[in-house]
């Protein structure tokens, strides 16, 4: 089978790995990405939003089914611009991708259909609304109705201390979008849970846990994500329930969708929150998660092909994983996530990896004269898998000294000790 994919950063490095084992692979990208080009039968390197050239493209290579992987290219409908030209898409269309894009339609269409998890909201046009939303509740989440990359979600008591914070920053994003959308503060552990979708059913990835935060144990601003790690079944602070409790959520979501005539086909990404009062729905995002997509994908059993087909058939295929645990460390350039360092050479010691029992995806990077340079955000990440989480953590830190230029990451991801930190906050909640 002929499959294209369009995307080109780690995330899609590893998608890419695992479709080229079963498919041939053609991808479309702004910027040569070394390692999807390597996987790749053609590229084709140009805006994917340009209909014309795409469309004659893929139907000059015959392709026959496609696959659009990151949020800003479902947001400006480049899977409907692969369907226009005739062949099977296995990724969300543009108006069902509105769950991620769209934060105010995401939460009131789940309030219409009485979806379980919610937690209090207000979309807001106005500083008196945000006034009343903060007079009903002690601490507030204040987050932009679009896309951030992971990085505009402001909570009270770490990025805003005070009320006039709250309206502050509330009233920076009304100036930008008309509307911001306020939301009670949660306490508990975040997990992310990712499934393929047929538009009816779900098949469920192993839970992964993500870390926004920049620097060592949890400090720092916001970032599309410095790591994450998976056991291969539940997470050390969760129950049985909890997987269930999210798996319901997310079931419920897709039968919302298709009962507004609006399925929901690709992989759909549910960050949740476990509180004292049971699982939560911080957000959704209409694709894989970007580390947790390296978690799972290294542990998928089933072929990723094969999956993708059945997706856009409308009939999907049991999905098997294997047990093993998985961690993912970014190394970001020097400066990330405010102003990271431009077109600097990175060096990567490949046999280093290898002996060290891991593997890299290229990031945002690029390729000249035979030479890969940073872009301003994450520049590659390492990944391992074993039965053993730590045994994992210690070859994925390994990896980390095999790639050489001014960069950084967090070590601390996957260890024994941050873990027991987030499993300890989970008891001292006395659910």
């Amino acid at each position: 089978m002929k499959i294209v994919l369009v995307g080109s950063g780690a995330r899609e490095h590893a998608i890419a790995e695992q479709l080229s084992k079963s498919a041939s692979l053609y991808s479309i990208m702004e910027k040569k990405h070394p390692g999807i080009a390597s996987l790749s039968q053609e590229v084709l390197l140009c805006n994917p939003t340009d209909k014309e050239r795409v469309v004659s493209w893929c139907r000059e290579k015959g392709i026959e089914l496609g696959f659009v992987s990151p949020d800003g290219l479902l947001e400006k409908g480049v899977t409907d611009i692969l369907a226009s030209a005739g062949m099977k898409v296995a990724s969300p269309s543009r108006e069902a991708a509105r769950i991620e894009w769209d934060k105010g339609y995401a939460r009131t269409l789940l309030q219409k259909h009485n979806v379980a998890g919610l937690p209090a909201f207000k979309v807001v046009s106005s500083a008196e609304e945000a006034s009343a939303f903060l007079a009903q509740h002690k601490e507030v989440v204040v987050k932009p109705l679009g896309l951030t990359g992971g990085k505009g979600v402001r909570v009270m008591g770490e990025h805003l201390h005070t009320e006039q914070d709250v309206l502050d920053y509330v009233s920076e994003l009304l100036k930008k979008d008309k509307q911001a959308l306020l939301e009670e503060k949660l306490d508990g552990e975040e997990f992310s849970l990712q499934a393929f979708s047929d538009g009816e059913r779900l098949s469920v990835m192993p839970p992964v846990q993500d870390h926004k935060r920049a620097f060592v144990n949890d400090a720092g601003p916001n970032t599309g994500g410095m790591g994450s790690y998976s056991t291969g079944r539940l997470l050390p602070f969760m129950e049985l329930k909890d997987l269930e409790e999210a798996k319901s959520i997310m079931q419920q979501t897709i039968d919302a969708m298709q009962a507004e005539g609006n399925p929901f086909r690709g992989i759909l990404y549910g960050g949740f929150m476990i509180t004292r009062d049971g699982v939560k729905l911080i957000e959704y995002n209409a694709r894989f998660g970007d580390p947790e997509a390296m978690n799972v994908l290294m542990v998928l059993r089933t072929q990723l092909s094969e999956i993708l087909q059945s997706i856009a058939e409308g009939k999907l295929i049991p999905v098997a994983f294997s047990t093993n645990c998985t961690v993912v460390k970014y190394l970001v350039p020097e400066g990330y996530p405010e102003n990271g360092k431009k077109d600097c050479r990175i060096s990567i010691d490949n046999k280093a990896i290898w002996e060290c029992g891991g593997k890299t995806f290229l990031g945002s990077v690029y390729e000249s004269d035979g030479q890969i340079y940073t872009t301003s955000s994450r520049t590659a990440a390492v990944a391992a898998q074993d039965a053993s989480l730590e045994r994992a953590e210690e070859k994925a830190e390994c990896c980390t000294r095999a790639i050489q230029g001014p960069l950084w990451h967090r070590p601390d991801i996957g260890t024994p000790l941050l873990i027991r930190k987030r499993t300890e906050h989970m008891r001292r909640l006395n659910r």
